[in-house]
C-alpha cells in the first residue's frame, strides 16, 4: 500500500472513498435519505478545491494499491476552530469498508501526523460523531476525547467529540513496523 500526497487526478478517486466511507459507516446514525442522496458528483468539487488549496496549512493523503486505486484518504492541517489548544487538525480520515481492518487507518494517520510535525505542529485533534466506530480506533491510538459538542446533519441532532493529542512526537514513535510491514502500537 502507497501512502502518498494526492495529486490532480484524484479528485474523484477521493469522491468515491468519502461518499462509499459515509454511506457505509453512518448507515443507522446519519438519517438514510442523506445518505442515499449522497453522490461522487456532490463530493468532488469539495475535493477539487481541497487539492487546489493543498500546501503549507491543508494536506490530503492517499492509500494506494497497487494498481493505481485509491482506497482511503486523510485530510488534515491547522486546526481550525481555534478555541481548543491544538495546532493540527485531522479534518477526515476514510477508508472503504472492504479495506478496513488491515492497518490503513494506521498508515494515514501516522502519516499525516509526519505531515503535520513538518509544518512545526506538535498537538492534534480530529471531531468524529460520536456513535461512530472510528472512535475506538482514534483512543487505540492514543486520542483521548477533550470535548463534545451538537451536530446536525440532515435535520438529526448528534453529538460530535474531539479527541486530543497533546503531543505528536510520541504518536509516530509508538509505531511499530510488524512482520508483514503494517504499523502496529506498541
Amino acid at each position: 500500500m502507497l501512502i502518498r500526497r494526492a495529486c490532480a487526478g484524484d479528485e474523484r478517486q477521493i469522491a468515491h472513498v468519502h461518499t462509499e466511507s459515509w454511506k457505509t459507516t453512518y448507515r443507522g446514525i446519519v438519517p438514510d435519505a442523506f445518505l442515499d442522496r449522497l453522490t461522487i458528483e456532490s463530493r468532488l468539487p469539495q475535493w477539487e478545491q481541497a487539492l487546489c488549496e493543498q500546501g503549507e496549512e491543508r494536506i490530503v493523503l492517499v492509500a494506494e494499491q497497487e494498481d493505481g486505486t485509491i482506497v482511503g484518504f486523510a485530510s488534515g492541517g491547522k486546526e481550525r476552530e481555534g478555541s481548543l489548544p491544538y495546532e493540527g487538525e485531522l479534518y477526515a480520515l476514510y477508508i472503504l469498508k472492504a479495506m478496513q481492518q488491515v492497518g490503513i487507518g494506521r498508515q494515514l494517520a501516522t502519516s499525516m501526523v509526519r505531515e503535520l510535525q513538518q509544518l512545526g505542529m506538535g498537538s492534534m485533534i480530529i471531531w468524529a460523531l460520536e456513535q461512530n466506530p472510528a472512535c475506538r480506533f482514534y483512543e487505540k491510538m492514543g486520542g483521548r476525547p477533550v470535548r463534545k459538542q451538537p451536530i446536525t446533519i440532515a435535520g438529526r441532532e448528534l453529538v460530535e467529540v474531539a479527541f486530543g493529542w497533546n503531543r505528536l512526537e510520541p504518536f509516530g514513535k509508538s509505531m511499530k513496523m510488524a512482520d508483514d510491514g503494517e504499523p502496529r502500537i506498541d
